[in-house]
């Protein structure tokens, strides 16, 4: 996926535990879990916001684009 998630390296900036992330947010530890490594589909802009206040950060530095790592996938999920 051409989408990568940097929330780990956020989470460690502000030295927080996903664990104090997800209840500060109002979300399960899976789902950010989910989130953190790659695994999600889609993210919803509430949940991306609640996430940038809580780490005090903007969307660019959670997300980033890296072109040309499988390119079709996004495709292939329609």
């Amino acid at each position: 996926m051409p989408i990568i998630v940097n929330l780990d390296v956020m989470l460690a900036r502000r030295k927080m535990a996903s664990k104090d992330l997800a209840a500060a947010i109002g979300i399960t530890a899976q789902n950010l879990s989910v989130l953190k490594t790659g695994r999600a589909k889609a993210i919803r802009f509430s949940t991306l916001a609640a996430i940038c206040q809580e780490l005090d950060c903007q969307p660019g530095d959670l997300l980033e684009y890296l072109p040309g790592s499988d390119p079709g996938e996004a495709h292939d999920q329609e």
